[in-house]
């Protein structure tokens, strides 16, 4: 007979390795998010003909001026995603916030890009989700 941990397969054990799941999973999509619109903000800044121009809506920006700021905010996510892998609380904190600004950006930038924008507040979403849902004591 062997003897086993007391705490390996527990509830609480289990709930442990869920969270860090969620922040792992928070991190990489975070990343994968910033690095999307890093690559966005590049190609709206060259002015390339994948965006299209839609006059006569509520709101409207120049696409060099959505570049810069899908470039800023993807440039910040790629940066708090690192500080996610190390279970830091202010990247959590600073994760959800990058999260809803992106979350933001897209939807103004809906009529540019209207399903890619809605993937990405799809994506951002789950991020949020999961950066909210994993208690600190747990990772």
């Amino acid at each position: 007979m062997t003897a086993t941990h007391p705490t390996h397969g527990s509830p609480r054990a289990r709930h442990g390795t869920a969270a860090a799941g969620l922040m792992i999973f928070a991190a990489i999509m975070l990343m994968i998010a910033g690095i999307l619109a890093i690559m966005r903000g590049i190609s709206a800044i060259a002015e390339d003909q994948v965006f299209v121009s839609t006059p006569n809506y509520v709101f409207s920006f120049d696409l060099t001026g959505w570049g810069w700021i899908h470039l800023a905010l993807g440039i910040v996510a790629v940066l708090v995603s690192v500080g996610l892998f190390q279970a830091s609380t202010w990247a959590r904190v600073l994760g959800v916030g990058i999260a809803g600004l992106v979350l933001i950006a897209n939807f103004l930038s809906l009529p540019a890009y209207p399903v890619w924008s809605v993937v990405m507040i799809a994506l951002t979403g789950f991020i949020i989700w999961a950066l909210c849902t994993a208690k600190k004591g747990d990772i």
